[in-house]
């Protein structure tokens, strides 16, 4: 019975461990490389949301390209 104890005890130290240490990084990697978007609305149509459906359309954005001010024409930019 100790050593189930001790042992859950381990497995609770990892998580802890590993929790505080991707949630940073996950963070860090949202705001500064990518993210993930949700697109509603007509006014990406008929490019995202063709046909006027009600469901929305995911993208990912790309927080990279922005930084080194690689846009081109024909990419689709998204302000906050």
């Amino acid at each position: 019975m100790a050593q189930a104890h001790s042992l859950g005890k381990r497995y609770i130290k990892a998580f802890f461990k590993g929790f505080f240490v991707a949630v940073p990084v996950t963070v860090t990697f949202l705001d500064r490389v990518a993210c993930v978007a949700r697109v509603e609305g007509a006014s990406m149509q008929p490019s995202l949301n063709p046909g006027g459906r009600q469901a929305s359309d995911v993208v990912l954005l790309n927080h990279w390209s922005i930084r080194n001010y690689n846009v081109q024409r024909g990419d689709i930019v998204s302000l906050v």
